[in-house]
């Protein structure tokens, strides 16, 4: 299976509620059947919130995925509300790891799942967000041709792998985000992170130097046809860097992030080649004590490359 993410589209089954109506927006829940059911158990349907603009023109469509944690939704549904009253749509995903989609057998044991696990919640979170862009392509006020992502950390690492695979994602916003799995792993100053899912260092050396030798092929070959060593090489936001370096992409950073090792951040960086960065004198999570000038900075960032 060297493409996990092919998948049959059907929006037929998109059932969206309204809950309510303010100024600028009308705000809506969204259900829909996941492209892959069993692979997360009883977990088949997909849950979002659409934030319609009452902009009478066709206007952007901006996906939002938040990070690990239920608490991670609250600062990427303001900036959603926010956007909205802007006059460009926001759709809301929930990653398969939130609460409501996680199986009750997984739960007790988050965050620490099995590496099949690790990769079947990665799989349904890329096709969920193709399924929303497919669905998109039918709503008469979406612009399609002005989609753009906004990820916040393992919504991040998601992101670029779908903008990756998916060119109609025009421009992507990445926050707390990096590339080479392993190498933030091996690096992360999370401690407990670091318990659970740091290699031996013969191991390590190793997982680099295969995981080196793949991303130098794939470019050459595409990654579609070259057989990974490890299943992980397929969910790694590196893998698929190289074929962002056409689109606009803004990476906003913490400089003292405990989870994500700042070499990890311009490995990701360098590979999108036309990336812009900014960097907050923050933590990981305290990055959110920026931000009004990080839902300037996007707003400002998605209105020149929707330009």
């Amino acid at each position: 299976m060297v493409n996990p993410f092919q998948y049959h589209a059907d929006i037929s089954q998109f059932k969206i509620t309204q809950l309510e109506q303010r100024n600028g927006w009308i705000h809506n829940t969204v259900e829909f059947p996941i492209a892959f059911p069993g692979l997360f158990q009883e977990s088949n349907t997909a849950f979002g919130e659409y934030f319609k603009s009452n902009s009478t023109q066709k206007s952007p469509l901006v996906i939002l995925v938040h990070g690990w944690g239920d608490h991670s939704v609250i600062p990427m549904r303001f900036l959603a509300r926010k956007l909205a009253a802007a006059g460009t749509h926001c759709f809301l995903l929930y990653l398969p790891f939130h609460s409501r989609r996680l199986p009750t057998e997984m739960k007790p044991r988050s965050p620490n799942l099995t590496q099949d696990e690790w990769f079947n919640g990665y799989r349904i979170a890329v096709t969920d967000v193709r399924q929303v862009i497919d669905w998109a392509m039918k709503r008469e006020e979406i612009d399609i041709q002005k989609v753009g992502y906004i990820g916040l950390s393992l919504g991040a690492f998601v992101g670029s792998i779908v903008m990756g695979i998916d060119s109609r994602i025009r421009a992507g916003v990445f926050i707390v985000a990096g590339g080479n799995s392993a190498k933030i792993q091996q690096h992360s100053r999370f401690s407990k992170f670091r318990k659970q899912y740091r290699f031996e260092t013969k191991d390590y050396e190793d997982y680099q130097t295969s995981y080196n030798q793949y991303l130098s092929q794939i470019p050459i070959t595409g990654w579609e046809k070259v057989e990974p060593a490890r299943q992980s090489f397929l969910i790694d936001p590196l893998t698929y860097a190289h074929l962002l370096k056409e689109r606009p992409v803004l990476m906003l950073n913490a400089l003292w992030d405990e989870f994500v090792p700042r070499e990890t951040t311009l490995d990701l960086k360098n590979a999108y080649a036309t990336c812009e960065i900014s960097w907050f004198p923050a933590n990981h999570p305290s990055i959110w004590l920026y931000y009004p000038l990080i839902a300037k900075r996007i707003q400002q960032f998605l209105d020149k490359s929707f330009k």
